[in-house]
């Protein structure tokens, strides 16, 4: 479905004999690159094909993922399954609901409510990326997933996230506004509901209220990206196409994408979240009994499973933040990042 797939396939075509080699330290800083950038609009596949070739050494070398004989192909599928779990533990709620949603609509052969259509707008917004991926990922890797390449499209990503940012439509800002006004809506209702249990003597009444407080806001943000037509999830599910080229952030493109759309900054981001963990968690799972085979990923079982778990709660601290960020803040910061170690990293290499 990603560029995963074709990655643990290029893995399964190691030769029996290679004798794989990568680091705990290795393995450790890859986890949390990937952890975070995955989450971050700044693109983890850049990282992962930018930060070795700078560091240079065995780095390169062990973590080259052109190779079809590195065992970073076996651990880029680890890692990723890690970061799909991470994400989907911080919105296993909302997954619930849109699960129950996607099986109700077949139950009732009709879409009505908000997780109905949530549900019908992921699957359907999925599609594209997945089909490309399985027909054109190994191309792309090839063509494009080499570090000179990789820091190009980063600097790409960033002047993307600028125009996003630049250009917003106004339908965008009236969004900001709206979902501003609710959130504060729902706190104050939240707090009022905390004060009267602190008055009852309640115990953990913060806590509970802070929960609820979470809930009603996943709630009304589901409700307002469900305004949404079909077609638009369509839109805004394609631009994750453009993350098959290292360098492209697929949350970065995302989010500006429905923001272009008309989504709240806030909203967009949640939305490109919950788009990004299927896509992920598929590719990595479908691929997950290969690397229990000892031609795949033998003698670095342990420096994959440090550095998933790395990932994995790297991932979730990641999309934490990153919800909180949106509700107030932009992309421009990103942007710039993407612009300086883009530029940066290009001209190191030209020069190395």
């Amino acid at each position: 479905m990603s560029h995963l797939a074709a990655v643990a396939h290029l893995a399964a075509a190691a030769p029996p004999g290679a004798q794989p080699h990568l680091t705990y330290a290795e393995a450790i800083v890859v986890g949390l690159v990937q952890g975070v950038t995955e989450l971050f609009p700044v693109s983890s596949l850049g990282h992962n094909v930018l930060i070795p070739a700078i560091v240079g050494g065995s780095w390169a070398q062990d973590l080259n993922v052109s190779k079809s004989e590195s065992p970073y192909l076996a651990f880029v599928v680890g890692l990723h399954v890690a970061t799909a779990i991470g994400i989907t533990t911080y919105f296993w709620r909302d997954w619930v609901r849109i699960i129950g949603g996607f099986f109700s609509s077949i139950r009732q052969q009709d879409v009505k409510t908000a997780d109905q259509k949530l549900a019908w707008m992921i699957i359907i917004a999925t599609i594209p990326v997945g089909l490309t991926g399985l027909i054109f990922e190994h191309t792309f890797r090839v063509i494009f997933g080499v570090p000179s390449r990789a820091a190009i499209f980063l600097t790409i990503n960033g002047i993307i996230l600028f125009a996003g940012e630049r250009f917003r439509t106004r339908r965008s800002r009236a969004a900001d506004e709206q979902a501003a006004q609710e959130r504060e809506l729902t706190l104050v209702g939240a707090g009022r509901a905390a004060g009267a249990d602190r008055a009852a003597g309640a115990h953990s009444s913060g806590q509970r209220a802070l929960r609820q407080q979470q809930i009603s806001a996943a709630v009304q943000a589901d409700q307002r990206i469900t305004t949404f037509g079909f077609w638009e999830a369509l839109i805004i599910g394609s631009a994750q196409i453009l993350a098959l080229l290292a360098g492209i952030s697929r949350d970065g493109v995302t989010m500006v994408a429905g923001m272009f759309r008309g989504l709240s900054r806030e909203d967009a981001a949640r939305f490109a979240f919950l788009l990004a963990t299927p896509v992920i968690l598929a590719a990595g799972v479908l691929k997950v009994p290969d690397l229990l085979k000892p031609t795949l990923a033998r003698g670095i079982q342990p420096q994959i499973l440090a550095g998933s778990v790395v990932a994995g709660v790297a991932a979730y601290l990641s999309v934490r933040y990153l919800m909180k960020y949106f509700q107030t803040r932009t992309l421009t910061p990103f942007a710039i990042y993407c612009l300086v170690f883009g530029l940066g990293s290009y001209i190191y290499l030209a020069v190395k």
